[in-house]
Protein backbone atom coordinates (compact mmCIF):
# COMPACT_ATOMS: atom_id res chain seq x y z
CA UNK A 1 0.00 0.00 0.00
CA UNK A 2 1.62 3.54 -0.98
CA UNK A 3 -0.11 5.64 1.30
CA UNK A 4 1.90 8.76 2.53
CA UNK A 5 -0.59 9.99 4.88
CA UNK A 6 -1.28 8.07 8.53
CA UNK A 7 -3.99 5.73 8.69
CA UNK A 8 -6.63 5.56 11.41
CA UNK A 9 -9.01 2.84 11.35
CA UNK A 10 -12.16 2.55 13.72
CA UNK A 11 -13.70 -0.53 14.40
CA UNK A 12 -16.50 -1.97 15.65
CA UNK A 13 -18.75 -5.30 15.51
CA UNK A 14 -21.32 -4.25 12.69
CA UNK A 15 -19.57 -1.15 11.35
CA UNK A 16 -23.19 0.72 11.52
CA UNK A 17 -23.06 2.97 14.39
CA UNK A 18 -20.51 3.38 16.89
CA UNK A 19 -17.39 3.55 14.43
CA UNK A 20 -19.23 4.77 11.18
CA UNK A 21 -19.96 8.10 13.44
CA UNK A 22 -15.97 7.81 14.70
CA UNK A 23 -15.20 8.02 11.02
CA UNK A 24 -17.15 10.94 10.57
CA UNK A 25 -15.36 12.83 13.45
CA UNK A 26 -12.33 11.59 12.30
CA UNK A 27 -12.94 13.33 8.67
CA UNK A 28 -13.57 16.46 10.33
CA UNK A 29 -10.48 16.73 12.93
CA UNK A 30 -8.42 15.22 10.82
CA UNK A 31 -7.86 18.09 8.15
CA UNK A 32 -7.00 15.91 5.49
CA UNK A 33 -3.54 15.24 7.31
CA UNK A 34 -4.96 11.67 8.12
CA UNK A 35 -6.40 8.60 6.19
CA UNK A 36 -9.42 8.03 8.03
CA UNK A 37 -11.53 4.86 7.63
CA UNK A 38 -14.36 2.56 10.13
CA UNK A 39 -14.68 -1.39 9.58
CA UNK A 40 -16.26 -4.22 11.39
CA UNK A 41 -16.19 -8.03 12.09
CA UNK A 42 -19.04 -7.82 10.02
CA UNK A 43 -21.66 -5.39 8.03
CA UNK A 44 -24.54 -4.93 9.38
CA UNK A 45 -25.35 -1.87 7.21
CA UNK A 46 -25.43 1.92 8.07
CA UNK A 47 -27.60 2.52 10.73
CA UNK A 48 -30.47 5.26 9.45
CA UNK A 49 -30.28 6.36 13.42
CA UNK A 50 -26.75 6.82 13.34
CA UNK A 51 -26.81 9.02 10.05
CA UNK A 52 -29.83 11.46 11.76
CA UNK A 53 -27.62 11.82 14.79
CA UNK A 54 -24.56 12.66 12.58
CA UNK A 55 -26.75 14.87 10.71
CA UNK A 56 -28.05 16.75 14.03
CA UNK A 57 -24.52 17.92 14.57
CA UNK A 58 -23.65 18.75 10.77
CA UNK A 59 -21.84 15.53 9.59
CA UNK A 60 -23.29 14.12 6.40
CA UNK A 61 -23.01 10.01 6.60
CA UNK A 62 -25.64 9.21 3.97
CA UNK A 63 -22.98 7.86 1.52
CA UNK A 64 -20.89 5.70 3.93
CA UNK A 65 -20.99 2.24 3.15
CA UNK A 66 -20.65 -0.90 6.00
CA UNK A 67 -17.58 -2.28 5.63
CA UNK A 68 -15.50 -5.81 6.75
CA UNK A 69 -12.22 -5.08 8.15
CA UNK A 70 -9.51 -4.66 4.89
CA UNK A 71 -6.28 -6.63 6.47
CA UNK A 72 -4.10 -4.34 4.11
CA UNK A 73 -5.60 -1.45 5.82
CA UNK A 74 -5.57 -2.73 9.30
CA UNK A 75 -1.59 -3.81 9.16
CA UNK A 76 -0.76 -0.08 7.46
CA UNK A 77 -2.65 1.73 10.05
CA UNK A 78 -0.74 4.14 12.56
CA UNK A 79 -3.94 3.19 15.16
CA UNK A 80 -6.47 0.67 15.32
CA UNK A 81 -9.08 2.02 17.58
CA UNK A 82 -11.89 -0.13 18.59
CA UNK A 83 -15.30 0.53 19.75
CA UNK A 84 -17.17 -2.24 21.21
CA UNK A 85 -15.68 -5.13 23.51
CA UNK A 86 -16.76 -7.66 20.67
CA UNK A 87 -14.40 -5.97 18.24
CA UNK A 88 -11.69 -5.54 20.86
CA UNK A 89 -12.00 -9.22 21.43
CA UNK A 90 -12.42 -10.46 17.48
CA UNK A 91 -10.17 -8.14 15.71
CA UNK A 92 -7.48 -9.88 13.60
CA UNK A 93 -3.43 -9.23 14.96
CA UNK A 94 -2.13 -6.25 14.19
CA UNK A 95 1.67 -5.41 13.88
CA UNK A 96 3.55 -4.07 16.79
CA UNK A 97 3.60 -0.47 14.98
CA UNK A 98 -0.28 -0.22 14.80
CA UNK A 99 -1.17 1.45 18.46
CA UNK A 100 -4.18 -0.25 19.69
CA UNK A 101 -6.55 1.59 21.55
CA UNK A 102 -10.08 0.59 23.14
CA UNK A 103 -12.69 2.51 23.44
CA UNK A 104 -15.52 0.53 25.32
CA UNK A 105 -18.25 2.30 24.44
CA UNK A 106 -22.55 1.61 24.82
CA UNK A 107 -24.29 0.15 21.76
CA UNK A 108 -26.88 2.33 20.50
CA UNK A 109 -28.50 0.29 18.21
CA UNK A 110 -29.27 -1.80 21.44
CA UNK A 111 -31.82 1.24 22.76
CA UNK A 112 -35.28 0.72 23.34
CA UNK A 113 -37.96 3.23 24.90
CA UNK A 114 -39.55 5.75 22.38
CA UNK A 115 -37.96 7.10 19.47
CA UNK A 116 -37.32 10.16 21.39
CA UNK A 117 -35.67 7.85 24.33
CA UNK A 118 -33.60 6.02 21.37
CA UNK A 119 -32.68 9.12 19.93
CA UNK A 120 -31.50 10.18 23.07
CA UNK A 121 -29.22 7.53 23.67
CA UNK A 122 -27.74 7.63 20.03
CA UNK A 123 -27.32 11.57 20.72
CA UNK A 124 -25.04 10.74 24.18
CA UNK A 125 -22.88 8.14 22.22
CA UNK A 126 -22.26 10.56 19.28
CA UNK A 127 -21.43 13.32 21.88
CA UNK A 128 -18.81 10.84 23.40
CA UNK A 129 -17.50 9.81 20.48
CA UNK A 130 -16.86 13.18 19.23
CA UNK A 131 -15.10 14.31 22.43
CA UNK A 132 -13.00 11.26 21.87
CA UNK A 133 -12.00 11.62 18.77
CA UNK A 134 -11.14 15.15 19.06
CA UNK A 135 -9.09 14.44 22.29
CA UNK A 136 -7.23 11.62 19.95
CA UNK A 137 -6.61 14.02 17.48
CA UNK A 138 -5.48 16.77 20.21
CA UNK A 139 -3.15 14.26 21.40
CA UNK A 140 -1.50 13.07 17.98
CA UNK A 141 -1.16 16.99 16.78
CA UNK A 142 0.63 17.68 20.03
CA UNK A 143 3.16 14.71 19.76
Amino acid sequence: MDNKKPIIYFICTGNSCRSQMAEGFGKKYANGAFDVYSAGIEAHGLNPRAVASMKEAGIDMSNHTSDFIDSELLHNAAYAITLCGDAEERCPYTPPHVKRMHWGLEDPAKATGTEEEIMAVFQKVRDQIDQLVFDLFQEIIEK
